[in-house]
């Protein structure tokens, strides 16, 4: 008996159904992935790959084939980057300019009514080059019972610009103004971009990566402990 592969060839496609190798965007240093100062964790040495799931093959089982055709019949065939099933859910990713037409398809459309989005989250690969930024839409289908999905749109940081989604899901409004004064991402066409969490005049995003620690000296009974940026490294 000969044994059977688990996954096609290298350099040739999977087929449909088949679970994709993952992708490896960079490797994570010490225990919280620092780069930038000294490493505070005594874990230097840990050396991990960053790993992106690949874009899922037809058929991709469950209610995700549904969802995808009914997207698909909607939109242009230019808006897709990729489809991505992993741990049980479905990520799907376009161009940022096909944004808002996708929005509107995705909640107006009866055969996918995701009506609600829960949240925007920004997101920061500095490896990923000419998508550093990437926006993650958390969408919800109540019609069709708590069904959910996430939509994913990047953007380089020599253009952080993404269409806002504000006129489709008003609840995005402070959703994208958190992401806009964390991660620097500018909304196009948002009603009123300005900061949320920071000070007007606060200089930087501060859940950027390339961003720095910064800090202030903390004292206590006995003893200080000084701002991050300053504390001895670990060999």
């Amino acid at each position: 008996m000969t044994d059977t592969p688990t996954s096609a060839p290298e350099n040739l496609p999977a087929g449909p159904g088949t679970t994709p190798e993952p992708i490896q965007r960079g490797e994570r240093t010490g225990m919280f992935g620092a780069t930038r100062g000294a490493d505070t964790t005594g874990y230097g040495g840990l050396r991990s790959p960053i790993l992106f799931p690949g874009a899922a093959v037809r058929p991709y089982g469950g209610d995700f084939d549904a969802v995808a055709d009914a997207l698909e019949a909607r939109v242009s065939p230019e808006a897709f980057v990729r489809t991505v099933i992993d741990r049980g859910e479905m990520t799907v990713v376009v161009n940022r300019e096909h944004l808002p037409a996708v929005a509107r398809a995705l909640r107006d459309d009866p055969d996918l009514r995701f009506e609600m989005c829960l949240s925007v989250s920004g997101v920061n690969y500095p490896a990923d080059v000419g998508s550093e930024l990437h926006v993650v839409y958390h969408l919800m289908s109540i019609t069709h019972g708590c069904r959910r999905l996430r939509l994913e749109v990047t953007c380089p940081d020599a253009d952080p610009h993404v269409p806002s989604v504000v006129a489709t899901y008003p609840a995005a409004d402070w959703h994208e103004r958190e992401t806009w004064d964390m991660f620097g991402i500018i909304f196009d066409g948002h009603p009123s971009l300005t900061r949320i969490l920071m000070p007007d005049d606060w200089p930087g995003h501060p859940q950027r990566k390339d961003y720095p620690l910064g800090g202030i000296p903390v004292e206590y009974k006995g003893g200080s402990v000084p701002p991050p940026d300053q504390r001895r490294s670990y060999n």
